[in-house]
């Protein structure tokens, strides 16, 4: 199956704060590309417009899937989602008052994914060990790790070709946060994903990133066509090396 995404010029924000400006950014099908940058300078914005949670005021945001090119700031969320697209947004968003297993079943209501709804379930359960243990507990009531576990189990439910994960890190541990960067690197070699990840944490996203952009300001101000592209760059090493 032949996929690409593609951000072409996009102009986002939130009445008169602009959030995006001019923004082109290429996903291929099998990359995992870094979207690499501090709060507050878009990435989560960039995310949202790919799910048509936020409307560009300007671009173009095309998923190009089997030869059929969709025009995603045409479509609503629900539809976006039913093309293979699923977030696992930063915090989280679970449902706290709902069960472990509840979330999960949430997570496959794309018409396309009902069917595989015990195979993934399984599969979630399998990956994810604490999960089944946990199955019947209130998720709100889980800790942080268990919780950003759930979050991408959930986004698995809906057998997604395009996953997005907005900052895996908050919140976590150091350890967490590489176990779960590890995590998003096995399902994505297991399931065939193609994953776009936002991310501040530089040197556990280039651990599993092919390459990356850095935004700053709302602007794509670097692409580096790979991981060494990144770490030679002087906006990384002022950034997140501290070595310029």
């Amino acid at each position: 199956m032949a996929l690409e995404l593609d951000l072409r010029g996009v102009d986002a924000g939130y009445g008169a704060v602009r959030a995006l400006q001019g923004v082109s950014v290429g996903i291929r099908e099998g990359e995992t590309v870094a979207l690499l940058g501090t709060n507050g300078n878009g990435k989560s914005t960039l995310m949202k417009c790919v799910m048509g949670i936020v409307r560009p005021t300007k671009g173009e945001i095309v998923l190009t899937m089997n030869g059929a090119r969709h025009d995603l700031t045409k479509l609503s969320t629900e539809e976006i989602v039913g093309l293979g697209v699923a977030l696992v947004p930063e915090g989280r968003r679970l449902f706290p008052k709902l069960t472990v297993e509840e979330n999960l079943l949430l997570g496959a209501f794309r018409p396309a994914a009902r069917k595989d709804i015990d195979k993934n379930l399984a599969l979630c359960y399998e990956t994810f060990d604490v999960l089944r243990e946990r199955r019947k507990q209130l998720a709100g009531s889980m800790s942080g790790g268990q919780q950003q576990m759930l979050a991408i189990a959930r986004a698995l439910m809906s057998s997604p070709k395009l996953l997005l994960v907005d900052e895996p890190s908050v919140g976590l541990s150091p350890l967490l946060v590489s176990n779960t960067v590890t995590m998003i690197k096995q399902l994505k070699e297991t399931h065939g994903l193609t994953v776009l990840m936002a991310e501040q944490n530089f040197h556990q996203a280039i651990r599993i990133a092919d390459r990356g952009y850095i935004i700053v300001h709302g602007e794509i101000v670097f692409e580096g066509k790979s991981v060494m592209d990144l770490e030679t760059n002087d906006l990384v090493k002022n950034y997140y090396l501290g070595t310029a």
